[in-house]
């Protein structure tokens, strides 16, 4: 019997439109980054890559549900 490949979902790659910047500057700081790489349909490296590069932080609130303050 041959193994059936699990289909990925195709992730996008390459330029951010202002839809997805703006999406990923109002999630990035209260939502973990693997459910907004999810929602953008970008690998979770790239969203941490443009978060960074934009400034962008988890907030205080969201830190601290996770137990890091």
């Amino acid at each position: 019997m041959a193994k059936k490949k699990k289909k990925k979902k195709e992730l996008i790659k390459g330029l951010w439109s202002k839809g997805e910047l703006s999406k990923l500057k109002k999630l990035f700081p209260s939502n973990p980054t693997a459910k907004i790489s999810e929602t953008l349909g970008r690998p979770n490296d790239a969203v941490k890559k443009k978060a960074s590069r934009m400034g962008l932080r988890k907030s205080k609130r969201y830190m601290k549900t996770l137990g890091r303050a």
